[in-house]
């Protein structure tokens, strides 16, 4: 893209949300939204879910990333991105049912404040977490940041070597102080974001289990369809065929060394088998 294009798309974006939170009140509310992990999948369910016709998408970008960096922005510019009331109506001749929309921002499982934000403020909400590899996760994290300039270490091990250091009380900073942002937990937090466990409980002792979807990455993309069948059962929409789907946002990279993956399965094994036990299956990388 131009440098000219994104100028003038930036433009139209922020006249776009001027608008939108000033008609925040006939807005729609998010019915979901898919909370991660980040590098898992989630752009290519949010661009799978969009072509079903009982979804509408906010405009211009999938991940609006308000219950994480900004959040003092407020609800009406939170609302201001989705389309209106009228539209959902309109999509219920259609397919059936009433429209839905919802967005895809992967920090928000993650971001300590995030959970209790969206139970708050959206209280019938459902969250879809997609799950894959947490080693390959790790790995795929770093050169996603790496390529977006937010990781200035090149070799993966030493960035896993200074994980610790950078993200030292950084969850107690932004818990003290909610204007806080850390770049190191957003962007450099690459064996703490594979401990699915962790976050999966939190999230379920703010929203409840019932409002909680987890797909495993592999079988969705091995065997698509039958998880996206799941996810349209969830959310309370008819399955649709006409649905075409695809893997996006993914990067290519070097093998990892046998030695280092066998330090990191190492690593993430017990918080596996405790994932096991809460979701009540073997997740795909360790059957």
């Amino acid at each position: 893209m131009t440098v000219a294009k994104e100028q003038a798309l930036r433009a139209v974006r922020t006249v776009s949300r001027t608008v939108g939170r000033l008609t925040a009140g006939s807005r729609m509310t998010p019915g979901f939204l898919i909370v991660g992990a980040q590098r898992c999948g989630t752009t290519s369910l949010f661009k799978t879910l969009a072509q079903h016709p009982g979804v509408l998408p906010p405009a211009y970008h999938k991940g609006v990333h308000h219950f994480d960096t900004d959040y003092q922005r407020g609800m009406n510019w939170y609302l201001g991105h989705f389309p209106t009331t009228a539209k959902a109506e309109a999509v219920r001749e259609q397919v059936g049912v009433r429209g839905i929309t919802g967005e895809s921002s992967p920090f928000y499982m993650f971001h300590p404040l995030a959970g209790a934000r969206i139970a708050k403020d959206l209280p019938e909400v459902r969250l879809l977490v997609l799950l894959r590899d947490p080693v390959e996760r790790a790995y795929s994290a770093h050169s996603h940041e790496l390529a977006r300039g937010y990781e200035p270490e090149s070799s993966f091990e030493r960035a896993l070597e200074l994980e610790e250091e950078r993200t030292a009380g950084e969850r107690e900073r932004m818990t003290a102080d909610p204007t806080y942002l850390s770049h190191h937990l957003q962007h450099n937090a690459y064996l703490a974001r594979g401990r699915y466990v962790e976050q999966l409980e939190r999230l379920e002792s703010l929203v409840g289990r019932e409002r909680l979807h987890v797909i495993d990455s592999d079988d969705f993309f091995a065997d698509p369809r039958p998880a996206f069948d799941a996810v349209c059962d969830f959310l309370g929409l008819p399955r649709w065929a006409d649905i075409a789907f695809g893997k996006h946002n993914s990067r290519s990279r070097s093998p990892m060394s046998p030695e280092l993956r066998a330090r990191l399965e190492e690593h993430f094994a017990p918080y596996d088998e405790r994932l096991a036990t809460w979701w009540g299956r073997v997740p795909s990388w360790r059957r």
